[in-house]
């Protein structure tokens, strides 16, 4: 069953997920030490600014031919000393990221477009890339959200879901590469069979999926 919705599903949920992981850092600030985050990816910075203003520090990891533009953002920010860029793209992280592990991992998108199986591998790289008790926080693309609508893979199992939308929602949301729709459960397994502990999933009333995973 699908859900007709007029707003960008790249971007409804958001704010709830965003909140989870601000509320985590706030706590993580109370043992009076410094948290730091990663997130991927943020090319307006603002996920980025809310975490430098609670005292984190914070790497945004995002596409190389973005750097200029937000490393601009950081500029007008005032962050510079709480914010830095690392370009990569979710495909291909470093092995290395700059600086010590992260307390706080949040992945905004790319995760769906790429098969399951490679999915799991870039998540379970990134999960060692926490600290022993930090939390990671996805954002996919729901299975059951407008984005169904259309999808030759809705059928399949996870494993095997990769495919392009359907033109009209191709064209209306610019997602113009095959894309993976998860469902909760898919989501939760992802995780588990990357080797994290789920702490919760949940789906949006837009159909979108979110995480929170902890490295234990």
């Amino acid at each position: 069953m699908t859900m007709n919705i007029t707003a960008n599903p790249l971007e409804i949920g958001a704010d709830e997920l965003e909140r989870f992981a601000l509320e985590e850092c706030v706590k993580r600030q109370r043992v009076d030490r410094r948290v730091s985050v990663m997130i991927l990816s943020d090319k307006h910075c603002e996920m980025a600014v809310k975490f430098a203003r609670l005292g984190a520090q914070v790497i945004v990891a995002d596409a190389p031919a973005l750097q200029h533009d937000i490393e601009g953002r950081i500029l007008a920010s005032g962050m510079r000393e709480e914010i830095s860029f690392t370009p990569c793209t979710l495909s291909s992280p470093p092995e290395n990221f700059p600086g010590e592990l992260f307390d706080i991992i949040v992945i905004r998108r790319g995760l769906c477009a790429m098969p399951y199986s490679e999915a799991r591998k870039i998540v379970r790289q990134l999960l060692l890339r926490l600290k022993i008790g930090g939390k990671m926080y996805i954002s996919v693309l729901g299975l059951h959200s407008e984005l169904s609508e259309g999808y030759t893979a809705g059928d399949v199992t996870v494993d095997q879901r990769f495919a392009e939308l359907s033109p009209a929602l191709a064209e209306k949301y610019n997602i113009r590469q095959p894309v993976c729709l998860y469902t909760e459960r898919n989501l939760f397994m992802l995780l588990l069979e990357a080797g994290a502990s789920v702490l919760r999933t949940l789906t949006t009333t837009y159909g979108n999926v979110k995480g929170i995973a902890v490295r234990v």
